[in-house]
């Protein structure tokens, strides 16, 4: 774009061309453009940005900082805007530097930097503009409920500090029973001491933390500060660049051993998304960087509810479910096979041929095991109207060392029965044990899953009816590894069923007994 036309209150036309534009940077945090007027040829210098850099750039007035902190009481996200008016001369000697320093091989960032800034001195102070950052619908709800499922949250602005304080109150990240500390700005190590003190004395209180003193206090007492903090209701960094919120995600993950979210909606946030070990963005007016740079993108803040109580809920307890069976799958018939082997004295017979082995792990029981990821254990509208069950997740007692192990003796106990069940009452012929073994292998696969799923799905039935009719036609069809005289018989048939029975019905035993008198939390709700 080279020009700009303007329409003025009074129904003017005005005109400009586009000289120069200085984009928006992180580290300038201002941004400018060079215009000339059409119609009387006038060359003028625009610049917005941040007043801590503007109150340095701008001729001296008394009033500019006052203004300033007055908006940010009220909650307002402030800008300073400025002009400069350039004779020719001025621009053509800028624009021939500015030239030189774009060209040059040699630092050349920090040239054009320095070029730029050579304009930025001596502007005249046009005004203070304050623009409220309305709240979307659904945020107080949604902080409120992530507070109850016992999620700790961060606030992490670039805004002034009574901007953030305002907005921490409004959007009840603070509740109305915690006092608020705010943090005084400190620079030498007795300074950030003697803060750390009076802030450790306070109970239940949320902590407002200037970017600047929140250096200073990692540099000297980041085990102290991270100990408060972890304690602290909720936190707020105000006045952070993008590279210290990046540093403030990795350093709570580091320091807590938790896993961060990190949610952002601007180009700002990019950077702290991409650091956390899970990064959301949110479409919004401020563009799609964040977005873009994330894991999951959603359109407002409070679908964060949703995917964190709900879908990380299902994610968690179905990812947890799925890996469990795939390791039992795998070491119930491995058990067989060992078992097996040591009977024989050791000889290298394999106990299924051929394709059993390999349609018992894809054809046979891949279908319900895989359905798993279907399961539920709570409907969501329940999981968001008691956020306090997200809470049992974070200990982690659906995936841990406990359940692999009660996994594993459930594989051994189980591969043991099967397989000595088949030794004990097969009669003649070798092939009968396979028959008796491999069906009940199957149907007890199948049973463990059907014990397992919490809320059945039209899918799950599907699978598992499905598993058992491809099994029982396999019998018919596959003649070389099965006696279709026997698998006719009653005896093939009560076999079966005793050694199906054996193996599942003390575990189906103790679950009812579980579910009886220590039932978990979501069985109490439903």
């Amino acid at each position: 774009m080279t020009e700009i036309t303007l329409t003025a209150p009074q129904g003017t036309t005005l005109g400009f061309d586009i000289l120069q534009v200085f984009p928006f940077t992180s580290e300038t945090k201002r941004m400018g453009i060079i215009v000339r007027d059409k119609g009387t040829g006038e060359i003028v210098f625009y610049m917005k940005g941040a007043d801590t850099v503007m109150s340095a750039i701008v001729q001296y007035n008394d009033w500019l900082m006052e203004e300033v902190d007055n908006m940010a009481r009220e909650g307002l996200r402030t800008l300073v805007v400025a002009r400069k008016t350039l004779t020719e001369e001025q621009y053509a000697d800028f624009e021939q530097r500015f030239q030189a320093a774009k060209l040059s091989v040699v630092n050349r960032s920090a040239q054009v930097a320095a070029v730029v800034e050579s304009l930025q001195r001596d502007m005249s102070l046009l005004c203070v503009t304050g623009v409220e950052d309305k709240l979307q619908d659904g945020v107080r709800q949604t902080l409120e409920m992530l507070r109850n499922a016992g999620i700790k949250i961060w606030m992490l602005t670039g805004d002034k500090l009574e901007t953030a304080t305002c907005i921490a109150k409004s959007s009840k990240l603070v509740a109305r029973t915690q006092d608020i500390h705010i943090f005084k700005s400190v620079s030498t190590r007795s300074e950030a001491h003697q803060e750390l003190n009076a802030f450790r004395r306070k109970q239940d209180t949320a902590l407002v933390i200037r970017g600047d003193s929140l250096e200073v206090c990692l540099e000297y007492y980041e085990h102290e500060l991270m100990e408060l903090v972890a304690v602290a209701p909720a936190v707020v960094c105000c006045r952070c660049s993008p590279e210290q919120k990046a540093a403030v995600v990795r350093l709570i993950e580091r320091h807590s051993g938790k896993r961060a979210a990190a949610v952002g909606d601007g180009g700002n946030d990019v950077s702290m998304i991409q650091a956390a070990s899970v990064g959301v963005g949110i479409v919004g007016k401020e563009g799609k960087q964040a977005s873009l740079a994330s894991d999951f993108s959603i359109g407002q803040f409070s679908h964060i509810g949703r995917l964190l109580l709900v879908h990380g809920r299902n994610s968690y307890k179905r990812s947890a479910s799925l890996s469990q069976f795939v390791i039992h799958r795998g070491l119930i018939i491995t058990v067989m096979q060992a078992i097996f082997s040591a009977v024989f004295y050791f000889s290298s017979v394999s106990l299924y041929q051929g394709f059993l082995m390999v349609g018992y792990a894809t054809v046979y029981t891949m279908l319900p095991v895989f359905a798993l990821v279907l399961d539920r254990d709570v409907t969501g509208e329940i999981a968001i109207t008691y956020p306090e069950l997200y809470k049992e997740l974070t200990k982690g007692r659906s995936l841990s060392y406990k359940t692999f192990f009660i996994w594993v003796l459930i594989s051994i106990y189980q591969g043991g029965v099967i397989i000595f069940g088949a030794l004990l009452l097969f009669e003649d012929e070798f092939i009968h044990v396979v028959a008796i073994s491999y069906t009940a292998l199957i149907l007890t696969e199948l049973t463990m899953v059907a014990l397992t799923i919490r809320t059945w799905h039209p899918i799950m039935l599907l699978a598992e009816v499905a598993s058992i009719l491809i099994y029982f036609l396999s019998l018919i069809v596959l003649r070389d590894f099965f006696d279709s005289d026997f698998i006719q018989s009653v005896d093939f048939v009560w076999k079966t069923l005793v050694i199906t029975s054996v193996s599942c019905l003390p575990l189906y035993l103790v679950k009812f007994l579980r579910k009886r008198f220590s039932p978990p939390s979501y069985q109490k709700l439903q």
